[in-house]
């Protein structure tokens, strides 16, 4: 089975497309690799895959690059918004199974430049369901992210896959909703098989650098202090990334069909979304002193408000993930955290 990985040199791209090859799929991984954070991170991740590319973007070709380490990997370096190399590379490799990961992420970045979300997230996604359905019936599949902060400022928690999701607090959010209002509307006109997957706040080794983990660590150890928003009464349903990248594995195998669902709003159509979360939020304050034991260090702490665009808690409900694939996500925070840590001294080389 040959599967396409958008967003490869990203953080749950990585896990994804190694896991992939680990299991003997076919891959080739796309990725523009843009400075949103530290690209040395993102080069490390294709490094372990086998795939060295030129630091200076502009000398970076758009032909395929084949990993020296998997044999079945080849990457080539694209945005979504071309459209035109986008077909180019269906028609030729004839994919089964295609996951879209590339997005612009950030929910605070969205309140600087949202122009980027909308050209990335919606443009970005709309042609890759063009270059779906020119490739139907080839491409049996399209599995997406999409992400825990469409439920917005919703109060019923946990959150469920049956909630209007009419509320988000951010662009990005917005931008991720309207990815699965629009995978729906080309599952429903050209019957392509569609699964969006709402992950909620992922974590582990080769995380993102702009994302709370991250910031923590660094600061922790470099002696400055660290920023808790809403005076540390926030509660997120941290979720570790093996776990996020085995639900995917399970549900792109799963090719929904145009049968109901099993949901309280079942759709005539064959698409589906689900949510992948540890099912179990943690209170921020405990997530900082699980990191402050794991380091050995107190952090100093600043004490701040709610920024614009975030929520207080995420809850998943993933009773809906664990019917259809058996799977439910259970890493235990503590573990997840040390690893992240040691990947991180290790990144760093920091002993």
């Amino acid at each position: 089975m040959k599967v396409l990985v958008t967003g490869t040199a990203g953080f749950i791209g990585y896990h994804l497309t190694r896991r992939l090859l680990d299991d003997g799929f076919s891959v080739v991984g796309l990725d523009s690799v843009n400075d949103y954070y530290d690209v040395r991170v993102k080069h490390g991740r294709l490094v372990e895959l086998g795939i060295v590319l030129p630091e200076a973007s502009e000398s970076v070709p758009v032909s395929p690059v084949s990993s020296t380490t998997y044999p079945d990997l080849m990457f080539i370096r694209m945005e979504l918004e071309n459209l035109g190399a986008l077909k180019e590379l269906f028609a030729r490799e004839k994919f089964d199974v295609v996951v879209n990961l590339a997005a612009q992420a950030g929910v605070r970045y969205s309140l600087t430049n949202p122009e980027v979300y909308v050209s990335a997230n919606v443009q970005g996604f709309l042609n890759v369901l063009e270059a779906v359905r020119a490739c139907i019936p080839e491409v049996k599949h399209l599995v997406y992210a999409s992400s825990s902060s469409v439920y917005g400022i919703d109060r019923d928690m946990p959150f469920r896959e049956s909630a209007a999701a009419d509320h988000p607090a951010s662009l990005y959010a917005s931008s991720k909703r309207a990815n699965e209002l629009m995978a729906h509307t080309y599952s429903h006109l050209f019957r392509i098989p569609t699964t969006g997957l709402r992950f909620f706040t992922v974590y582990g080794p080769w995380g993102r650098p702009d994302m709370a983990l991250f910031l923590f660590t660094r600061a922790i150890l470099e002696g400055n202090p660290i920023d808790v928003f809403n005076y540390g009464e926030m509660e997120r349903d941290f979720t570790y990334v093996d776990d996020i990248v085995e639900g995917i594995v399970r549900v792109m195998q799963r090719i929904p069909d145009e049968g109901a669902d099993g949901s309280e709003r079942p759709t005539p159509v064959p698409a589906r979304v689900y949510n992948i979360g540890n099912g179990a939020p943690v209170r921020l304050m405990d997530f900082i002193h699980a990191l402050e034991a794991e380091l050995g260090i107190e952090a100093r702490k600043n004490m701040l408000p709610m920024q614009p665009g975030d929520v207080p808690a995420t809850w998943a409900d993933c009773s809906a993930l664990e019917r259809d694939t058996g799977y439910r996500p259970g890493t235990e925070i503590r573990r997840g955290i040390r690893e992240f840590v040691r990947w991180y001294r290790e990144f760093y080389k920091l002993g």
